[in-house]
């Protein structure tokens, strides 16, 4: 697609009312409450539409438990934003699990819904029913809706990082795009599985497995044992009991190798939702599988501020060629800005992505043996060959520091001489005044983050060796991380046996280095200082190529040997289960795997609590490339978007959970 393609694409722009303000918002909820109350009180169960005045929304629908109308049920509307949880409107289930409230619709956060039941105490069902305002997804709203066991399952796993026992609430985008996300595992209306679960092949294993999730909610419709055997099960090592069934799922979703066997014999006395795992799981993990045009062999991704994945596509679909093409899909998982764009010299996306402080995207162009550059927007800013200032060949990773320069790992590819390469820095984002770096330290460098103290740090990877593609991996590879100062000249340089192939990193809050060795299958811990703190081993097979950082500064790894995410503990402990230390693995030995996941090169947090992997190649040989982003729902801390540049949490207190 041409650059000017791109200019001319226009959206249309929906006309919405005026929002109201939280101020407005708090009055109507305040007076919905108020007539709620007065309401039950009188014995009366609806809240009539005129009782609220003109100008009210209303949501009306069934709730259901076990497959069946759940009569009397108790429904309570919420609306969870930054400033807290909001009760909108409540009522009781007729006999048939009907009911309608009346409400205020609320400018911005999300809209849920709550039901408990009369005969079953530890039932508790939930519905997301819209999102507002200031997430990176348009405003929706259902008026008629489903309360179920899908439902529930699908709002606890999209919003488990924005749940606890206030309700839901958080800091938007991630709030917002959270919910969004819900709606790709149950349709809110229907209360089935939604239709990005059920189009996509890839995604049967997912959807088996919300289904028997959904199978052990039913078994609390009535206070059985089986519903206490539930409870039990889901219970985290030394935690508490879960209150309810919306507990116990939160609880899955945090702790997601909790009693995999057990769990999955206790759902198979349920038989509501079909089809479900006929063989119990590794862990409780939904993976859901996105994919659009020209999406193939992606390479790194990085999300923007609105929360949107860009990727960059090595081949085109089908074959070896390069892909011309950057992906930007919605936190929904929809392409976006014009995706796929082209334009801006992009020849075959290479690892590396970053954006900088006027959200403009630099990606790297391996085949072009340049830099392109795309606005926001979507729009191509680089010229058609996009920018070699610097004497670029074959750039991989890209970053961004504070002071809004551009750094590159000129990498000069997989097999040149070793002993070569360089990194080249675009000062304030100009590719005029471009200068390089040599240092004797490099060797064929291929990521670059930059740390709180505006210091670049750069894999080597030691890639030289011929047809590395078409032969079995060499036994001792070597590599090294070299740290550059903000001046621009290399402080040290750390070496280990471990940092066998160091292709991808990621740093902590605290600057701590997390580098993932290829050909070691081990992440090496490296100090501010440059000191290796530790070396986790992973399974020899996992091959582990990328590494991201939660907002607890918990360690993922994208393993592109035997297709999987791994999961470590970090230097904050107390972010991981009794008894674990930094290091290590919590995840199952061979790491979280689906049938979703193919072999990847890139992983990496959201500010909803997504980690998003990409299937890089779908075989190793011949090599073959993977088809589309895979995400991981609700399973990792959010982290604020673009990375700024350690991971940090976003903070509903602050005016901007995330200052730039």
């Amino acid at each position: 697609m041409t650059s000017s393609g791109i200019r001319a694409r226009s959206s249309a722009i929906s006309k919405r009312r005026p929002a109201r303000t939280w101020a407005e918002t708090l009055t109507w909820a305040s007076f919905v409450a108020a007539a709620a109350a007065a309401a039950i009180a009188l014995g009366t169960v609806n809240i009539p539409a005129s009782a609220v005045g003109a100008g009210t929304e209303t949501v009306q629908g069934t709730v259901t438990g076990a497959g069946k109308p759940l009569g009397e049920a108790r429904v309570t509307l919420f609306t969870g934003a930054p400033a807290g949880v909001r009760e909108l409107g409540r009522t009781t289930a007729d006999a048939h699990g009907s009911f309608r409230i009346p409400y205020a619709k609320p400018a911005d956060g999300v809209l849920y819904i709550e039901a408990t039941s009369a005969q079953g105490r530890r039932l508790r069902l939930r519905s997301v029913v819209g999102l507002g305002a200031g997430g990176g997804v348009p405003r929706r709203t259902e008026s008629t809706v489903t309360v179920d066991e899908l439902t529930t399952v699908a709002t606890a796993y999209a919003l488990a990082q924005f749940s606890d026992g206030r309700g839901i609430t958080g800091p938007g985008p991630g709030l917002q795009n959270a919910a969004a996300t819900s709606f790709n595992l149950a349709d809110p209306v229907t209360g089935r599985p939604a239709e990005a679960v059920r189009a996509d092949s890839a995604n049967r294993e997912t959807l088996a497995t919300l289904n028997t999730l959904a199978n052990l909610v039913s078994l609390c419709v009535a206070d059985s044992p089986r519903c206490e055997e539930l409870l039990r099960l889901a219970t985290p090592r030394g935690g508490t009991v879960p209150a309810d069934t919306v507990q116990a799922v939160l609880g899955l979703v945090r702790n997601p190798t909790l009693s995999p066997g057990g769990l999955h014999t206790l759902a198979g006395t349920a038989r509501v939702f079909a089809p479900a795992l006929t063989t119990a799981p590794t862990a409780w993990v939904l993976a859901l599988r996105h994919t659009a045009a020209d999406l193939y062999a992606p390479g790194r991704i990085a999300f923007d501020a609105k929360g949107n994945a860009w990727a960059t596509n090595n081949w085109l679909p089908g074959t070896r060629s390069p892909n011309p093409f950057v992906t930007v899909l919605d936190p929904a998982g929809r392409p976006t800005l014009g995706s796929p764009i082209g334009g801006g010299g992009m020849k075959g996306g290479a690892w590396g992505l970053a954006i900088d402080h006027d959200g403009s995207v630099w990606a790297p162009s391996y085949g072009g043996d340049a830099m392109s550059k795309y606005s926001a927007a979507g729009i191509p800013l680089s010229p058609p060959t996009g920018w070699k200032n610097g004497g670029l060949v074959k750039p991989q990773g890209v970053a961004v520091d504070q002071r809004g320069n551009v750094w590159i790992a000129n990498s000069y590819g997989l097999k040149g001489a070793p002993g070569v390469g360089s990194v080249v820095v675009y000062p304030q984002g100009d590719p005029s005044k471009a200068f390089t770096i040599h240092d004797k330290s490099f060797n064929h460098p291929f990521a670059v983050q930059i740390d709180g103290h505006g210091r670049a740090w750069v894999t080597n990877s030691h890639l030289s060796f011929a047809g590395l593609m078409e032969t079995r991996r060499p036994a001792q590879v070597g590599g090294s991380v070299t740290v550059i100062g903000p001046d621009f000249k290399p402080i040290t340089s750390t070496s280990s046996s471990s940092l066998q192939a160091p292709v991808g990193l990621a740093l902590d809050s605290r600057g701590n280095a997390w580098v993932a060795g290829l050909f070691s299958s081990a992440v090496t811990e490296i100090r501010p200082d440059g000191t290796v703190a530790g070396t986790y081993q992973l399974p020899k097979t996992v091959l582990p190529w990328s590494v991201a950082v939660d907002g607890r500064d918990r360690v993922w790894v994208a393993g592109f040997g035997n297709s999987s995410v791994s999961l470590l503990c970090g230097t904050n402990t107390a972010a991981c289960p009794p008894g674990t230390t930094t290091g290590t693995v919590m995840s199952p030995e061979q790491g979280f795997r689906n049938k979703a996941i193919q072999h990847l090169t890139a992983v990496q947090i959201d500010s909803s609590g997504n980690a998003w992997v990409a299937n890089n190649w779908s075989k190793i040989l011949p090599p073959t490339g993977g088809v589309g982003l895979v995400e991981l729902i609700g399973v990792a801390a959010p982290v604020c978007t673009p990375l700024t540049p350690l991971p940090r949490r976003p903070s509903p207190a602050a005016p901007n959970s995330c200052p730039r």
